[in-house]
């Protein structure tokens, strides 16, 4: 294999879905116009300039990381909650209740960065070695510019996700994500990849962060402070759902005295949780079901 797979923007979640547990990722050909890439660019730009950049060699210390999307771009919501990206996300991840936001960032590698390590995803969980046949994340990066190897393109180890959690790997056994603006690469949290070296000298290469995880999970960006309170309730339901303003699981998520938390963030005065609308929330697996009908079935004393 000499470059990554591709699909066109015409593709079926199923067709995407497959080539994730096929070979951990896929790259979709411009998913969105270029101008929606610009309006984005000018909406984080002054954010992007006053971003530090990283700490040490896996951060870089030539990029920028920039979170905090929903709260800074209006326009990267509409990626955040592309209706293609949910579908493939909600199918990948079908396995748990319900999935979240993971994380919002725009990562740019200036001129001059040195290849990331390869590595997994998965690690932000404190290094858990999670099973191999359990799916915890499905994430994207979307190119702001066009995505060339030169400007540190992502690099990606195809099928490497059906390996090991301790596998080693060069950068030289990985092919970089080349892409239009616009286009987007899907990929897994078991797959090992890493950003590109940045070997132009006035070029930065600007990618969109948009990952999702699990339900039952904590989520890597922390939604709730990341988007003030008065700026989460201009926003619709789906979307602050997405964020974690639902249960993420059975009676993971709830509020205070067992209130769902989008009675609290719509400042409702009832909302108490109750079986069924805990069925509601972690009613999408035969696991969930299962418990369900336990607790149904069960006595009536309660713990």
């Amino acid at each position: 294999m000499t470059e990554l797979n591709h699909l066109p923007p015409t593709a079926t979640a199923e067709q995407i879905t497959a080539c994730l547990r096929r070979d951990g990722y896929v790259i979709i050909d411009n998913l969105v116009d270029p101008d929606t890439m610009d309006r984005i660019n000018e909406e984080l730009t002054p954010y992007i300039e006053s971003t530090e950049y990283g700490g040490d060699n896996f951060l870089g210390l030539r990029t920028r990381r920039t979170g905090s999307l929903i709260a800074r771009s209006q326009t990267s919501r509409s990626l955040i909650a592309h209706p293609a990206i949910l579908e493939v996300a909600g199918d990948y991840l079908s396995h748990a209740s319900t999935f979240q936001l993971h994380l919002t960032q725009v990562i740019s590698i200036g001129p001059g960065s040195p290849a990331q390590a390869i590595h997994r995803d998965e690690l932000a969980w404190d290094f858990f070695h999670f099973p191999a046949d359990y799916q915890v994340q499905c994430n994207t990066l979307w190119a702001m510019s066009d995505y060339t190897a030169e400007m540190g393109a992502t690099r990606v180890v195809p099928g490497s996700h059906l390996l090991g959690p301790d596998e080693k790997f060069s950068q030289e056994d990985s092919l970089p994500a080349e892409m239009e603006k616009g286009s987007v690469l899907l990929y897994n949290g078991k797959i090992y990849h890493g950003g590109g070296a940045n070997t132009t000298e006035d070029k930065v290469r600007q990618a969109l962060n948009i990952t999702y995880a699990v339900g039952w999970v904590r989520q890597e960006e922390n939604q709730y402070l990341s988007t003030p309170i008065e700026v989460a309730r201009t926003l619709d339901d789906d979307l602050l759902k997405l964020m974690g303003y639902q249960l993420g699981c059975f009676a993971i998520g709830y509020v205070g005295d067992v209130k769902d938390p989008m009675s609290v963030i719509r400042a409702e005065a009832t909302g108490s949780l109750s079986i069924d609308s805990m069925q509601d929330a972690a009613g999408r697996t035969g696991s969930a079901n299962t418990l369900m009908n336990l607790i149904t079935d069960a006595s009536s004393v309660s713990a």
